[in-house]
Parts: C-alpha cells; structure tokens; sequence
C-alpha cells in the first residue's frame, strides 16, 4: 500500500511577529541563495570541501592570518568544543553567574566537557579582573577543580557590551595567572557594531585565544564556528568536534552561510540593523509610565520591568520571555528583520496594557 502523497505546506501565519529571541527570525535571503549555490554536485565530506577551505580565508581576513575556524552545528556546541580544547580533565572555567554556559545550556559543559565552572555575580553580565580573583585561585589544591580558562560573553547575556580596554585588561590577568580566555560571540556582531570597531579589536587583538563565532542569530539558518587564535592554547580540536557530536557531514552548508555573512557586509548590515530596533524599542519604552529599562541598550536587546499581570496579557499578542518572573523582568530580543512598525506595534501594545493596568489598579495574589 502506497502512502498518501501530501504537498509542503505553510504550517505558520509569517505576519506573527515577536521579541521573544532572535533565533525566532527566519533566514536572511542573502545566506538562503548561498545556501543554493553550494548545492548541486559532489564535494569532500566532513570539512574538506572548497566552502570551508575559503571559509579559512575569510575568517582570517576578520581574525588574524593565524585563525583557524572549525564549523559546528550551534552554539552550546561551539562553547563545549572550545571549552574542552582550553582545558584538563581536572580543569575549571571561570565566567559570570548569569552566562550562557552556566545558565542555558542544560549543564553541557560540565555533563559533556566533563570541567567545572565557576560563577561570580556579576551586576551588569561583565567580569573584571577583580571579580576573576574571587575563584582565581587553589591552583596547587588537589580538593579544588584547577582555574585554568576565564570565559566571556561578548555582548553579554544582560545586553551590554565589553569595551576592548576592559577584554584587554581581562586577558592580561588571566594570562598573568596562567590561565586562557575564552570568548562566547554568539552576538559578536552586534558588539562589533556597538563599539563602530573591526571584530579582531576585541578579540585577537586584545589577547583572546578562542571564539564561539555565532551565526544563527545573525541570519544564519544553523551553524557557528570555534575559531581558534591562539594555536598555542588548545589540542586536538578536530578530534574533539568529532567525540562532542559536532562534525557535520555536509559541512560545506554550515561554512557557506558563515562565508555569507562575513565576506563582505551582511554580517555587519545585519547587527546593525536589529541594534537600531533595540534603540527604537527602549525609545519608545522609555515613554511608558511604570516601565523600568533594566540595564544599558548596547546591542539588540531590551531588559525591562513592568507589572506581571501586563506581561502576561501583552505575551498573548507578542511573544517573548520573562527573565526574572518573580521581579516582573523581561526580555525583549530585536533580531535583522525586525521592523519599526513592529516596534511601534509592539510599544502602542504596551501603552494600551498598561493604561488598562492604570485603570484597574495593582493586582493582588493571596500570600
């Protein structure tokens, strides 16, 4: 018995828009044609084709003549990858309390990497030297996973954004002490173009050994990349990808799309973009009594607080996350097609909830 045929069909309404994260955006159109011209034919598996050979290039071009990128499926497996390369088993990872890895990736790694980390508080997302030294130590302490890598976010995971002085100033100390640094770019881009500098300013330049480059959340359809810098900081990088599940076989369509955004200025057009929707967004936020813009707009993020009862009827026409629901903190996410009539939609949303809210008054629950 045959199967019933069925025709690909339109499963969502692509009017719904949201600042839920940007990952919710689709694939830019620029990275869906380069995904289409490396189709058709027959290239090496497993990274030796001609996309990720040219892939070296261009990643050179932004990160120094002794960068290396190795392409993987998604972020937390750039940050596994890259962690594991920078560590002994018995080593130990340095970053905020609030950062990526410690937070959102479901413990991959200390479950997969098989390293400790440790997490300092951290009151705008960015570490300092001085705050590195309050788990910087204990390196002769058997009983005491050994610091041996200090891991930032660049932007941070609360939308700020690392000067390079202050990358620069973290790197040094860490190498004073004998540990690397790794640096999270799952938004690199849109820290490029809060600091209006070249991505190599506040990463090899400054003394960062290996980068999580993201694309995804810059237009990408799926793929980032471990880049390394420093070729002296890590070993076996291309045995690790393969033992953490992250070697693609049809590698050549995860390093297109990278070589689409960074050869010449989607990846850049892109950033700067979804920055000026986060702009226009905490513009217009600012206008509306009662709502309490959390921490600096420096990339394509909005951090809020507003009564919780708002939040939940505005989530039923825009879709996004609180970050802290106890406190009435949300997340609002700006991604490279988000548009400023779904700015204004969203923020004219906001002001109708929250003159209804007005007119009700404050809600109680019993306690």
């Amino acid at each position: 018995m045959n199967p019933p045929k069925t025709d690909a069909r339109r499963h969502h309404d692509p009017e719904v828009r949201g600042f839920a994260s940007d990952n919710y955006a689709g694939v830019h159109p620029e990275v869906l044609a380069a995904l289409a011209l490396a189709n058709g034919g027959h290239q090496v598996s497993y990274g030796e084709d001609a996309y990720t050979d040219h892939l070296q290039q261009v990643m050179r071009s932004h990160f120094g003549a002794t960068a290396e990128a190795f392409p993987v499926f998604n972020g937390t497996g750039a940050n596994v990858v890259a962690l594991q390369a920078l560590t002994d088993r018995w080593g130990a990872v340095i970053c905020a309390e609030s950062a990526h890895i410690n937070v959102d990736e479901g413990g991959a790694p200390e479950r997969m990497g098989g390293l400790k980390l440790l997490t300092v508080p951290t009151p705008d997302g960015k570490l300092t030297p001085e705050l590195i030294d309050r788990q910087a130590y204990g390196w002769e302490d058997e009983h005491r996973a050994m610091p041996q890598v200090v891991s930032i976010t660049q932007n941070t995971e609360l939308g700020t954004v690392y000067t390079p002085e202050e990358i620069r100033a973290i790197c040094e100390h860490a190498h004073a002490r004998g540990m690397k640094v790794h640096l999270d770019g799952a938004r690199i881009a849109n820290a490029a173009v809060s600091l209006n500098v070249p991505m190599r300013t506040f990463t090899n330049a400054v003394g960062v050994d290996v980068l999580s480059f993201g694309g995804t959340k810059n237009g990408a359809l799926f793929g980032e990349a471990v880049v390394v810098l420093n070729q002296d900081a890590v070993s076996h990088m291309k045995h690790l990808r393969k033992l953490s599940m992250q070697l693609a076989s049809k590698m050549r369509f995860v390093s297109v799309q990278l070589e689409a955004l960074l050869a010449k200025d989607l990846w850049l057009r892109n950033a700067r973009h979804s920055n000026e929707m986060a702009q226009r967004l905490a513009e217009g936020v600012r206008a509306v009594h009662g709502v309490e813009i959390l921490h600096p707009v420096q990339a394509n993020a909005v951090f809020a607080r507003l009564p919780h009862d708002v939040s939940e009827r505005l989530q039923k026409r825009y879709r996004f996350y609180f970050w802290d629901e106890p406190a009435g903190d949300v997340r609002w996410m700006c991604s490279f097609d988000t548009t400023e009539d779904d700015v204004d939609g969203f923020v004219a949303a906001l002001k109708e909830e929250m003159a209804r809210q007005d007119v009700r008054g404050p809600t109680f629950t019993d306690g």
